[in-house]
């Protein structure tokens, strides 16, 4: 079992550069399945995810070769139409390959998805708004059964705007036969990414970042090269941790209009922050103020993928911050690991009471999921003392070396292998 050692205390100093994002990556690569030929990706984090999406494009067909952070996938024949209910539990986000693997092969055979244990995560926007689409979908033994003659344009209206079913229906209807628009559609960063690699493959999809896309079906579509935009939440999470120690760090290739929720946040609990168009500088003013109350939002409202991280940092702000959680109903799991650390945090249902404290205790954490485990990390390095983080197969699922780049700003910090 893996762990990270981390002597806290000491104040962040350094330059770090933008890794690509994971809720980006994932979408693109199995969007690369249904181009006839090859796609070259750069900026294609080392994470976990990113590992068992490979290994799905290789038993559907794919040739895959990866060389440091480019991925070159060539599609042009494509074999498979089944994943393995065996990957789908390790990754929530397969189940993203649904609408490409519907597009390429008219059929598709997927286990049913798991991923992090932060809630339920239902994917019945994702069945309703297919089966719209024209496709059969029964389920037996614990796997999706997905048959379709050809995938019909539709409009689809989501009652919520979920980024997975978004997706999805657009993988389903760059071939689809006519015109497909999707009202209430997912707003975040990834969603545009996404659309501005299928229209380079030869796909016709506007208003991607907006409530409304539309998606005009093609006969064809082809390999292209593009580059994974920077992730967000990896670079709200390092800005953290300068803060949470009192120092400062630069991000660079990071994109300020992505974060704005996070970094207004940020300046209002002390944080000096400077953008240009090469990135983000934050500096620590030396006291720590809290926040009166963090409602986490679909986009462009504060994300709940940062929810946890931040909660670290008010545990050792002056005053009391409150946390509503309105996304997910499990994703405090990370507080009672914070409480072991000498964290003053009451819970009640979705909603957390969080009162700073002067300063934070080391102890023996496990992570439980991906953000929460970030938060961990956070808050040991600003403990006092020494802090082991168990589970973080869980963090390395969404950060590429995070031990590697907050040891290059001046952490103690090291990996373990027991």
């Amino acid at each position: 079992m893996n762990k990270l050692v981390i002597d806290g205390g000491k104040p962040l100093y350094g330059e770090l550069r933008a890794q690509g994002a994971k809720n980006a990556v994932l979408p693109i690569l199995a969007a690369a399945s249904m181009a006839e030929g090859e796609c070259i990706i750069h900026n294609c984090p080392g994470l976990r995810d990113v590992e068992k999406t490979v290994i799905i494009l290789e038993r559907l067909g794919c040739k895959v070769k990866r060389e440091g952070n480019t991925v070159t996938i060539d599609s042009s024949v494509l074999t498979g139409c089944r994943i393995d209910e065996e990957l789908m539990r390790e990754m929530r986000s397969s189940i993203i390959f649904l609408g490409a693997i519907l597009t390429a092969c008219a059929k598709a055979e997927v286990g049913m998805p798991g991923g992090c244990p932060i809630g339920l995560r239902p994917i019945d926007l994702h069945i309703k708004s297919l089966k719209k689409m024209g496709v059969s979908i029964a389920e037996e033994h614990g796997y999706l059964q997905c048959r379709c003659e050809r995938l019909k344009g539709c409009d689809v209206h989501l009652d919520f705007p979920s980024v997975g079913a978004t997706e999805n229906i657009m993988l389903a209807a760059v071939k689809a036969e006519g015109t497909t628009t999707i009202t209430n559609a997912a707003r975040e960063p990834e969603i545009y990414d996404l659309a501005c690699f299928l229209n380079k493959i030869g796909a016709k999809v506007k208003g991607a970042g907006s409530s409304v896309i539309t998606i005009e079906g093609v006969e064809k579509l082809h390999g292209t090269e593009y580059a994974i935009m920077p992730d967000r939440i990896v670079a709200q999470t390092y800005l953290i941790a300068a803060l949470i120690t009192g120092g400062r760090i630069r991000i660079c290739g990071a994109e300020p209009s992505h974060m704005r929720a996070a970094l207004s946040l940020l300046s209002e609990m002390g944080a000096g922050i400077k953008e240009d168009e090469t990135g983000i500088e934050l500096k620590s003013s030396g006291t720590l103020k809290n926040v009166h109350i963090i409602r986490t939002m679909p986009y462009p409202g504060f994300p709940t993928d940062i929810q946890s991280p931040f909660m670290a940092l008010a545990s050792v702000a002056e005053g009391t911050s409150v946390f509503v959680e309105n996304i997910f109903e499990n994703r405090f799991r990370h507080v009672d690991e914070l409480v072991r650390m000498g964290a003053d945090i009451k819970v009640e249902g979705r909603s957390a009471v969080v009162r700073g404290v002067k300063r934070l205790c080391g102890a023996n954490v496990e992570a439980y999921e991906l953000r929460g485990g970030a938060a961990l990390v956070l808050a040991a390095l600003s403990a006092e003392g020494r802090s082991t983080v168990s589970g973080i197969d869980y963090i390395d699922r969404g950060y590429e070396d995070i031990e590697g780049c907050l040891a290059c700003c001046g952490a103690e910090i090291c990996r373990v292998c027991t």
